[in-house]
């Protein structure tokens, strides 16, 4: 872990973030910039790299938040992920932006059982329910998120059906469940509201041990919704 240096920015909702793995510690920074992100995360991971003395060209591999998330927001963070990855010829990690948050949920309540919603708009969430199970690779002792609920664009209405025989402990993460009233009394609530570019550094190590990389042109966001297309690099398939 302290030979590894990852970079990973994420962009698709209101927050804005990017952080730093770079000799075992980790810098980060994250800013609410609804409609500035275009404006902000290059400067951003600019300054992050500036701060630790090193150029692009020094980091291993490009984490990214791949959604789901706001439609705009997910094409700027594969946009701009795709733009510096390909620039210097960086492989890639691609970390679901719900996932992040339940290890966040992990990291911040040592929670293993997560039920995870963005708010979604038109009356949906972006929505998985995610149980962790330690598994061990060359970095140590890391979390393996387990998908019990794959993640989907669904109603309040659907997700509440989906948890009706809900058992045990679950926490919940997003801002889904402040959005609709009707999801309010499900799990239990945490402070986690947001995804962070900080926690995809810890997801992306066992990715990276397991070699689960890509390439620049291979970079697909992630909409969950089926009407929204992807351009990928021009003159390339």
């Amino acid at each position: 872990m302290n030979n590894i240096t990852f970079l990973a920015l994420d962009t698709s909702t209101e927050a804005c973030s990017v952080a730093l793995l770079h000799k075992g510690e980790i810098t980060h920074f994250d800013e609410m910039a609804q409609r500035t992100h275009t404006k902000r995360i290059l400067p951003m991971v600019d300054e992050i790299l500036a701060q630790s003395a090193i150029g692009l060209n020094q980091v291993d591999a490009l984490v990214f938040g791949r959604g789901p998330g706001s439609f705009t927001g997910v094409r700027v963070g594969a946009g701009i992920a795709q733009g510096l990855a390909f620039g210097a010829d960086l492989p890639v990690i691609a970390v679901s932006n719900l996932t992040a948050m339940a290890q966040a949920a992990y990291e911040q309540y040592q929670a293993e059982q997560v039920l995870c919603a963005i708010d979604a708009r038109m009356n949906e969430v972006y929505f998985s329910q995610l149980k962790a199970e330690k598994v061990r690779s060359e970095f140590g002792e890391f979390l393996q998120w387990n998908e019990m609920i794959a993640e989907q664009v669904c109603s309040p209405e659907k997700l509440t059906e989906q948890l009706a025989n809900l058992q045990g402990d679950w926490l919940t993460v997003g801002t889904g469940w402040q959005a609709y009233p009707q999801l309010a009394d499900l799990g239990q609530a945490s402070q986690i509201h947001l995804p962070s570019a900080k926690h995809m550094l810890t997801l992306a190590l066992p990715m990276w041990a397991q070699k689960q990389v890509i390439s620049a042109v291979e970079i697909e966001p992630v909409y969950l919704r089926n009407e929204v297309t992807w351009k990928k690099l021009p003159g390339r398939e």
